[in-house]
């Protein structure tokens, strides 16, 4: 019986030495084959973290020039107070008019443009970066599409922003 226990034992340890073995030949598989793509990700992660955020901030800016912004009616509904403070009782209709809304439509507008051209500085910023970069670095996909829509957003609201500070779209009412 005594024969029995120290055979069973030996054979224990013999197989947890074979799988101790068998596990540490695969550690180092792996080890020798993770540090190099862990460092590849890891690069391409950091430069194509910040090269995301600008397309989402891009295509955001985007969209604010088309939706309007908080800072633009702030602008517009000052320009109106202005507009009712400088104009006389006995002005003109058409004054009048120009002054209480004309310019503050103008205003909103002209913020509205502003938004859209730094969408637009922002999305041709994102999508030139890789042609300044590492060579052979490969911008994600998903960047470029971000990017080029804050571009085809900012281009839209650049181009409302125009038509609505000449008073082509939504031109004020002639008071004559």
């Amino acid at each position: 019986m005594a024969t029995n226990a120290v055979d069973e034992t030996e054979a224990t340890e013999a197989t947890t030495d074979e799988k101790a073995v068998d596990t540490t030949k695969s550690d180092e598989v792996t080890r020798t084959e993770v540090p190099a793509e862990a460092a590849e990700t890891k690069e391409e992660g950091a430069s194509g973290v910040g090269q995301g955020a600008a397309a989402v901030v891009s295509a955001a800016l985007g969209v604010v020039s088309l939706t309007g912004s908080w800072i633009g009616t702030v602008a517009a509904a000052r320009q109106n107070l202005v507009g009712q403070l400088e104009t006389a009782q006995n002005a003109g209709v058409a004054k009048q008019i120009q002054a209480v809304y004309g310019d503050a439509w103008q205003t909103t507008a002209l913020w509205g443009g502003l938004f859209a051209v730094t969408a637009l500085i922002v999305g041709v910023f994102v999508l030139a970066r890789p042609a300044f970069g590492t060579p052979g670095r490969v911008q994600a996909p998903w960047i470029k599409s971000v990017a080029w829509a804050g571009v085809a957003l900012g281009v839209i609201g650049l181009f409302l922003a125009v038509l609505k500070y000449t008073g082509i779209l939504l031109g004020l009412p002639s008071a004559s």
